[in-house]
């Protein structure tokens, strides 16, 4: 018997993938959450049918929604990831020797507790010395914790359910708030094909907050249309500016100095949509 795993990717556009097995299916107080092992993707995390992770791409996503900001920043000391409780920006995060400390602040338990069986590659660095892990409401977490971090990371599920609040002006306005003077934000703002409004309206609102808003480009196979986009508020430094010849060399797949610059290089249809 054959068995299939379908992803509505948009109303009108599925992306199916064979399963070898179900490893992990539970209903959450937030999600249903699963993690399947498919034959092209490996091991992958689902929730509410959304493919959030998988074995096969899941360093592009998990290095540049890290190390582009944190290689921006003079020294990053202190970090927030709202979500990602698998744990890959976690892993990426603690490979910067100046970071002394990463707050996970994910919502659902759920998702930490299968990540850390099903997905070891991938949460592997939630036990660090550095790693705080708190389940809680990312939202309630920043408005309680002001001028507070260099660095805030939104790796968040689609805008939808538990996650709706983040990509909200109001959340923008609070992150702002929880940096501290030197701060930089970065989070996943979905695609440019099937989401170029959300695109649109995200750079718009981060670019009345920030005085520095920068969007850049990843190719993450598993996601709608491959092609994902990342937006950056920062309070004082530009990414552009950065001396990548001084980028420390890291083990990562993805992820260089020529990266770091090239990946804000936008074809002409995503830079219309900034406006």
């Amino acid at each position: 018997m054959d068995l299939w795993f379908e992803e509505y990717q948009t109303k009108d556009m599925v992306i199916s993938c064979r399963v070898l097995r179900t490893l992990h299916q539970e209903k959450t107080p937030f999600q249903e959450l699963a993690v399947l092992d498919t034959v092209e993707f490996g091991r992958m995390l689902v929730l509410d049918d959304v493919i959030q992770t998988t074995i096969k791409d899941e360093f592009v996503y998990h290095e540049m929604i890290t190390h582009v900001a944190l290689n921006t920043h003079a020294k990053p000391v202190k970090v927030l990831i709202i979500g990602g409780g698998d744990g890959g920006a976690v892993r990426e995060v603690v490979k910067h020797q100046s970071v002394e400390k990463v707050v996970l602040c994910e919502i659902d338990g759920a998702v930490v507790e299968a990540s850390k069986k099903y997905l070891p590659e991938i949460s592997c660095a939630l036990e660090n010395n550095k790693a705080e892990i708190v389940i809680d409401d990312g939202i309630k977490h920043v408005r309680n914790n002001k001028n507070t971090y260099d660095i805030i990371i939104i790796d968040s599920t689609d805008p939808v359910g538990p996650a709706e609040g983040l990509f909200s002006a109001a959340f923008y306005k609070d992150i702002f708030d929880s940096l501290n003077e030197e701060g930089i934000f970065v989070a996943q703002t979905e695609s440019p094909f099937f989401n170029d409004s959300l695109v649109q309206r995200i750079f718009k609102d981060v670019s009345g907050i920030f005085p520095l808003t920068r969007l850049f480009l990843a190719n993450v196979p598993s996601y709608p249309g491959g092609l994902w986009t990342f937006t950056m508020g920062s309070k004082k430094y530009d990414p552009l500016d950065v001396d990548i010849e001084k980028i420390e060399s890291m083990n990562t797949k993805y992820y260089s100095p020529a990266i770091h610059r090239s990946c804000f290089i936008l074809p002409p249809f995503v830079k219309k949509l900034l406006g």
